[in-house]
């Protein structure tokens, strides 16, 4: 079996689930939730549904970080990082790290807590904020998807 061809096959497998999700969460989740605030208890909810999915973002953004690792070594791709014209590999990692910091060290050590605060004195403005910022982020990984489906086939 080729292990270039299998780390591209998990790389995208990990994105797939990775950046789908972060859209089911960013376009249907915390809308619907902010939508019926009052009667769900909103901020809440979303703890409890983001639970296991902030599981699996962990597994598919280190899957995705690590394959992604190991498709730059095993190709010596490193020159381009460069190149202009590669952009996406430089927005791959930059989106990868945003993601990993967030999940890895930020939640565990302050974001949590912090949302539970906010949460406790005005969830409204609490779920907007985090929609937006789901909305930013989801908007950088479509991006640099898209750049970079078009950058290694087009």
């Amino acid at each position: 079996m080729d292990d270039l061809a299998l780390a591209r096959a998990l790389h995208v497998f990990a994105i797939v689930l990775w950046i789908g999700g972060v859209a089911f969460v960013t376009t249907i989740l915390l809308p619907s939730i902010r939508k019926r605030q009052n009667e769900l208890k909103g901020p809440q909810l979303f703890e409890s549904l983001e639970g296991p999915f902030s599981l699996q973002a962990k597994f598919t953004t280190l899957l995705a970080g690590l394959t992604g690792l190991y498709i730059i070594y095993a190709t010596d791709g490193w020159n381009r990082f460069l190149e202009p014209s590669y952009w996406w590999l430089s927005a791959m990692v930059a989106v990868w790290f945003i993601f990993t910091m967030v999940l890895f060290v930020l939640e565990p050590l302050f974001l949590h807590a912090w949302f539970r605060q906010k949460a406790g004195s005005d969830p409204q403005a609490v779920l907007l904020l985090l929609q937006r910022m789901h909305w930013v982020l989801l908007t950088l990984s479509l991006i640099t998807v898209l750049g970079a489906v078009y950058g290694s086939h087009g």
